[in-house]
């Protein structure tokens, strides 16, 4: 595959003479350092002395996945805005810094290359949402989101991986998945479709929605509570949803007009979740944006949407960028791996383990 084949022969990274290169680019060679070219994503080598000027140059004039790999775990004084992940061998780094294993590091870097040039127009469009929307107001980030989420929808990458992925079994759902349970001022609202692992459906997602509007706009000002019942808080989207919608300029009105992240968000110091078993996807992205987080340490954490062509939906474009920062939230993207509790604790996605 020329995934494959390219991945390969960027195992050799760019060297000082070709950093040099880099930072001389120019608009008329920019498409090449773009998904339409040969490179729409580049690591580069922290070490080396031009590296921060090459990445400068490269994000301000190509549209290309810049990672910047630290192999000695000195933890260079470059400047992060200009790069999409940094990843390193130093124990315990300070964000944004991804920190591995020094037996790894390489080979997870070549990992999230792969993935880039398996879904490049996917990948690419991640990098700059997640590079807009830091200034951006939480409502318009999650618009801006829901507009490249639509428009990835009618794309070729995620159109092949839904038709290789074969036919879903029934999309039944428990019909009242959502239980809300009020004692004075404290409203508990549960995910409640064990049999689905508390899967993000249309139903769910309508049946949240409906009980967070409820909560805020209750003249009262209840706390709420969100948890997921069963052995997982939610596995996010039913795949036997996705690519269904014909229409997908009402999709993203859809989306946006019933968005629990942003109800989760506008509740404040009013909402706090507790996180268990598997989040993955929308079932992360949704209650990453409440401002109280907690999780069991038996919680773990994955976003996988990248590899389907697709970018976070839900909002996690937004909550979990705000939660543990861009370059982290990309890596979280671009790899797809799991999050421990404990690694989700130290980030910032949770504040305590219960």
């Amino acid at each position: 595959m020329m995934a494959d084949r390219l991945a390969r022969e960027l195992r050799v990274r760019p060297d000082e003479q070709a950093l040099a290169r880099l930072t001389q680019i120019d608009r008329i060679e920019a498409e090449d350092h773009s998904p339409l070219g040969s490179w729409p994503a580049q690591i580069i080598d922290l070490a080396l002395p031009r590296a921060e000027e090459a990445a400068h140059a490269l994000s301000h004039v190509g549209m290309t996945g810049l990672l910047g790999i630290d192999l000695a775990g000195d933890l260079p004084p470059v400047d992060p805005d200009h790069f999409d992940m940094m990843l390193t061998i130093r124990p315990g780094a300070p964000a944004p810094w991804v920190s591995l294993r020094a037996d790894r590091i390489e080979s997870e870097a070549e990992s999230i290359l792969q993935a880039v040039y398996r879904t490049p127009v996917t990948a690419t469009s991640l990098c700059r949402i997640l590079r807009m929307n830091g200034n951006m107001p939480f409502r318009d980030a999650v618009a801006l989101e829901s507009f490249a989420y639509s428009a990835l929808l009618g794309g070729s990458e995620f159109g092949h991986w839904n038709c290789m992925r074969g036919p879903e079994g029934s999309l039944q759902t428990n019909p009242f998945p959502v239980e809300v349970e009020r004692e004075a001022d404290h409203l508990t609202i549960t995910l409640a479709d064990r049999a689905s692992g508390n899967g993000m459906s249309a139903i769910m997602r309508d049946a949240l929605f409906n009980a967070l509007v409820g909560a805020l706009e209750d003249p009262t000002c209840p706390r709420v509570s969100l948890l997921g019942k069963g052995r997982c808080f939610s596995t996010g989207g039913v795949l036997g949803e996705f690519g269904t919608a014909r229409d997908l300029a009402q999709a993203h009105i859809i989306r946006t007009t019933r968005s629990c992240a942003l109800l989760l968000h506008e509740l404040g110091d009013r909402a706090d979740v507790v996180l268990n078993g598997a989040c993955i996807g929308s079932g992360l992205e949704v209650p990453v944006a409440a401002a109280i987080r907690r999780a069991t340490s038996d919680a773990w954490f994955q976003l996988p949407e990248v590899k389907m062509g697709l970018i976070p939906g839900a909002g996690g474009t937004v909550s979990i960028t705000r939660a543990i920062g861009r370059q982290r939230a990309c890596y979280m993207m671009l790899s797809g791996r799991r999050i421990s509790a404990k690694a989700g604790l130290d980030w910032g996605l949770v504040q305590e383990l219960v």
